[in-house]
């Protein structure tokens, strides 16, 4: 199961998406989950589908690879449904026990189901196709107008870039000591759900304490570099527009305008 998180990962391969700029996939992935909050109807979710399977196929990223990041988060996905589909008042569809299904309560858990589904994949293509410097260049050239409210812009990227390449290195810290318990008899499988997180105890104090000793060792490394923020620092690979990046923005303001458009015209 943790080896199905992909989130935070990069997969290295040679494509066009690939080769965009980073503030090009930041901007595109922000407005394309806003547009799955605007749709009132499946046609729009058709045209999102068909815009995600083109980047997909343009990524070369195997789409078996990007839906292995699904299976981790499965588990509150039905339960969100699940609470769509039967506590959502409207007119009732089918009632069995205790438990009644509406008509709205119907759509509202397919929209839920599709919104989430679509946004976790189109999160997982950016962060897949985007070294994590690449990620904290973008969002810092991003953020840098909030510099005029004194807000720390390189700071705040430099700390949500680390917090998402630490993602697959706890992800294999905890395989390794999980493994470790289990070989010293540990159980993580059977029982109630009590039991479940009591046996989780001796997983989280040696997962925590290697947690803190790489923060640590992160902390020197980048104080023995002479790290001081980022005022007055250059880059060795400044961003710069190409002529793809400007299609690249093209094609998404494209999709927003015939996906919203299109998604706002009926009601079914």
């Amino acid at each position: 199961m943790l080896r199905d998180i992909t989130l935070g990962q990069y997969y290295q391969t040679e494509s066009v998406v690939h080769r965009l700029d980073p503030r090009v996939k930041l901007g595109g992935t922000l407005l394309f989950i806003i547009s799955l909050f605007l749709f009132r109807n499946f046609l729009g979710y058709g045209v999102a589908v068909v815009f995600l399977g083109v980047v997909i196929g343009l990524s070369h990223v195997p789409f078996r690879y990007i839906v292995k990041g699904m299976r981790a988060i499965l588990f509150l996905l039905l339960i969100t449904v699940f609470f769509n589909l039967f506590l959502t008042p409207g007119t009732e569809l089918v009632s069995f026990w205790k438990l009644t299904i509406t008509v709205e309560g119907l759509r509202m858990a397919v929209n839920i189901a599709v919104r989430l589904t679509m946004l976790i994949i189109g999160s997982s293509i950016m962060t897949l196709t985007t070294t994590p410097n690449n990620l904290t260049d973008g969002m810092e050239k991003m953020m840098k107008p909030l510099k005029l409210f004194r807000v720390p812009v390189h700071e705040v990227a430099m700390i949500m870039s680390i917090a998402l390449r630490f993602i697959p290195i706890l992800l294999e810290e905890t395989d390794k000591i999980m493994k470790a318990q289990i070989a010293r008899g540990a159980d993580f499988e059977t029982g109630n759900i009590v039991k479940r997180a009591r046996a989780l105890v001796p997983l989280l104090v040696p997962l925590f304490i290697s947690a803190f000793r790489r923060a640590n060792d992160l902390a020197m490394a980048m104080e023995a570099r002479c790290y001081r923020g980022g005022e007055g620092r250059t880059k060795m690979k400044p961003l710069v527009y190409q002529k793809r990046d400007r299609i690249g923005y093209l094609c998404i303001l494209c999709y927003l305008a015939v996906g919203i458009t299109v998604g706002r015209l009926t009601l079914f």
